[in-house]
């Protein structure tokens, strides 16, 4: 009988990914509100509709399935979001993930596999960014990550919980089976709206900024195709069962690629045009994000296998094609 692993956020787009990779090995469990997150997705084993702020569904659903782990996924993740309802993600950021946390210690689960960001490290002051950067979080969104990684370091000490904390970059792509992939209710992603734009679903792409101190005037961002992702993912779980020792790791592709070059390839690969209008960049914006990853590689046996550009757009592009006709 396989262990289960308990996935909040799981019917999203990473945490569905997840399950899909868990799946081989364990029973994912889903736990999600759906607020943001599609039923649709939840393909690999049940569903759970709770809140992470519902402290009696969680310890309901933890001692009905009993998970040996928990990977935790649900959490609010609009940047621009956060600066103007900070309390809506320091409620379900913060207080939702110390309800599980708690959920978890009062019933002996002692592994945890965290999905925090990049923007704990806020602007970079150096780049390739490893973990040793000092991490200045600049918007609530990056702060209520930064938040849990402190509560982590400190039940760690104080209650032998075992964690891994992930730090992604830019998610990209699509499931490369088409069964699953980015379906959110609010998309603010640049592919995902940039292939909108080139499908006629979208009628214009914004690019934000286009005086950054790169080589065309856009910003550049490092791309993780998220099956990648989930790879680590699951890679860091048998660590923490086999270790029994924490860890934190970035996750990126350590290439760099500006919005120009993100609509030169969607356009060069739909063989369609992209309507674009610059606007001003947004405050916190930062010139270049990019990865140093040696510590997952090492540590881990990471190695990235879909993070190409065109592997990651084209996977994207058949799934937004998929959506378009559902």
């Amino acid at each position: 009988m396989k262990e289960t692993v308990l996935v909040t956020g799981g019917a999203g787009y990473i945490g569905s990914q997840n399950c899909k990779y868990l799946s081989d090995k364990f029973i994912p469990i889903t736990y999600d509100n759906l607020s943001e997150g599609s039923e649709n997705a939840v393909k690999w084993g049940p569903l759970v509709k709770g809140d992470i702020k519902d402290l009696d569904k969680l310890n309901f659903t933890i001692d009905k399935y009993k998970p040996k782990a928990v990977m935790h996924f649900a959490a609010n993740a609009l940047v621009g979001e956060s600066v103007i309802n900070p309390q809506k993600y320091y409620e379900n950021n913060v207080y939702g993930t110390l309800n599980l946390l708690n959920a978890m210690l009062n019933k002996g689960i002692k592994y945890f596999i965290f999905s925090s960001s990049c923007a704990t490290y806020g602007n970079p002051i150096f780049s390739p960014i490893t973990e040793k950067h000092p991490q200045n979080p600049i918007s609530p969104y990056g702060k209520s990550k930064y938040m849990i990684e402190q509560i982590l370091k400190d039940y760690s000490k104080a209650y032998g919980l075992n964690y891994v904390i992930l730090r992604y970059f830019n998610a990209a792509g699509a499931d490369l089976d088409g069964e699953i992939g980015e379906n959110r209710k609010e998309e603010t992603h640049l592919i995902p709206l940039a292939i909108d734009t080139a499908l006629k679903i979208n009628p214009i792409l914004n690019i934000y900024g286009s005086d950054f101190d790169t080589k065309d005037g856009t910003a550049i961002r490092d791309y993780i195709h998220v099956q990648d992702l989930a790879l680590a993912h699951i890679k860091a779980l048998f660590y923490l069962l086999e270790n029994q020792k924490s860890l934190m790791l970035n996750l990126g592709s350590e290439k760099g690629f500006s919005v120009l070059d993100i609509i030169k390839e969607i356009k060069s690969l739909t063989k369609k045009n992209i309507k674009v209008n610059l606007t001003k960049k947004r405050d916190g914006d930062p010139s270049i994000l990019l990865a140093n990853c040696s510590l997952a590689k090492k540590v881990l046996n990471w190695h990235i296998k879909y993070s190409d550009l065109k592997t990651i757009i084209t996977s994207a592009i058949k799934w937004h094609e998929k959506k378009k006709n559902f």
